[in-house]
């Protein structure tokens, strides 16, 4: 306790109750631990109607590509969505069906906060800037009750981003209707 300057919190009344504290780390910890489990079941939830509707890992889709790996495997100019080169996104999943890129982000918000607004804010952002790319789609699959308190945020991305989709769009054929509507 003294190595690691507990005494100095108690004895300086920086905490005033160790039992609180402690608790405080060890909920902190594990939420840190847990902290983005729920986005790693959205993207395998999300996989699964890839596989489902009969993509191919690796052929048809694709994990975690950064804007600069799109650019090269695809030949596209992604300048766009990079202030000119000077930022690297990274998209959860790119889908490639007939001569057309797909680039997916999802998330799953099991509670509201800050983090949904920065992200609509965001992807509202990078659907505009993607308008204006040929032979190139921004896509984002979320869900979560999450977004139940701060739904007006997410109607203003669903303004000017059409291929926003939850999972009750996914199960009612919205991959479907998506994918062939570029044949």
């Amino acid at each position: 306790m003294r190595e690691t300057k507990l005494f100095d919190l108690l004895k300086n009344h920086i905490i005033n109750n160790l039992v609180d504290y402690v608790t405080g780390i060890e909920v902190g910890m594990d939420t840190n631990a847990r902290k983005n489990r729920t986005g790693d079941a959205m993207e395998d939830l999300i996989e699964s109607y890839f596989i489902k509707y009969g993509l191919i890992k690796d052929v048809t889709y694709f994990k975690e590509m950064t804007k600069t790996e799109i650019e090269k495997r695809f030949n596209l100019n992604l300048s766009n969505i990079s202030n000119n080169g000077k930022t690297e996104k990274r998209f959860d999943f790119v889908l490639y069906i007939n001569n057309h890129v797909y680039a997916c982000e999802c998330n799953f918000y099991g509670r509201g906060g800050s983090k949904l607004h920065e992200t609509a804010r965001s992807y509202k952002n990078l659907a505009l800037e993607s308008k204006q790319i040929n032979g190139f789609t921004f896509v984002w699959f979320t869900d979560g009750i999450g977004w139940k308190d701060v739904k007006h945020n997410l109607e203003e991305t669903f303004d000017v981003l059409d291929t926003i989709y939850n999972l009750n769009d996914l199960e009612n054929g919205a991959l479907e209707s998506l994918l062939s509507s570029k044949e």
